[in-house]
């Protein structure tokens, strides 16, 4: 379970991807000269699937409601922009000026509710929201290369974030198939033979987060990465078991 050794490799010259692309196609196309292996990890950037799934939004065709006005000028931010994170938040979870903190509806606590105006290819007016369901894309992605290689894949759609507490942004996990979110240690022996309490692992945010140096979070135009050297999982379970239940977060 825990390799003494792990590939991270950049998919080099991935093309550019537009609404309607093929994503599982375009990296059973690129796959390294080797191909595919049993085990192997693919980490897709988030961008490239909501660009494949057509999640632009032109703010000129934006009509900011009266409650968006209001917290944009609380925010000093474009009131149509605040009109979208409202749409695709449950929740503004906090806001100053500059700053909008929001629960987007799949349960993740960001900035701006993922929506991103960087890489995204367009005029200035153009944003990007998150993908409509990650974790399903990532099963689906999953089963078509596997059907066309043969080789047990794991897949992660992973996005950049800032952290409570900690400056700079880091690569999580919005989507997972084929591994365990999470890895439950409980019960495993230590060291010293005393048996874990407490210890899950986010599996999928550290992988998550190793694909992203590869990456790039700029101009490096590298949005596959693949991870290699653990053995297939046998159990797997979504992104969505990572966010933490309202009743069991003391921080909110």
């Amino acid at each position: 379970m825990t390799p003494a050794r792990l590939e991270i490799i950049a998919l080099e010259d991935f093309p550019l991807v537009g609404p309607g692309d093929d994503i599982a196609q375009l990296l059973i196309h690129h796959a390294p000269n080797s191909g595919y292996c049993d085990g192997d990890i693919l980490i897709i950037a988030q961008k490239i699937i909501s660009k494949a799934e057509g999640r632009f939004v032109d703010l000129k065709s934006v009509s900011p409601s009266k409650e968006a006005a209001a917290l944009a000028y609380k925010t000093e931010k474009d009131p149509r922009l605040v009109e979208l994170i409202l749409s695709e938040s449950t929740e503004i979870a906090r806001h100053r000026p500059g700053v909008i903190i929001a629960v987007h509806r799949l349960g993740l606590v960001l900035a701006n509710a993922g929506i991103d105006a960087s890489n995204v290819g367009k005029d200035d007016d153009h944003v990007l929201l998150l993908p409509v369901n990650p974790d399903q894309t990532c099963s689906d992605i999953r089963s078509k290369v596997q059907s066309e290689t043969g080789a047990n894949v794991a897949v992660i759609i992973n996005d950049s974030l800032g952290r409570a507490w900690r400056h700079g942004t880091m690569g999580i996990a919005i989507g997972v198939a084929g591994l365990p979110a999470l890895l439950d240690l409980r019960q495993n022996p230590d060291l010293h033979g005393r048996k874990l309490q407490v210890s899950i692992v986010g599996i999928a945010d550290e992988l998550a987060a190793a694909g992203s140096i590869v990456q790039g979070q700029g101009a490096e135009g590298r949005p596959v990465a693949l991870v290699r050297g653990l053995d297939p999982f046998e159990q797997t379970s979504p992104a969505s078991e990572i966010i933490r239940p309202a009743n069991e977060n003391l921080f909110r």
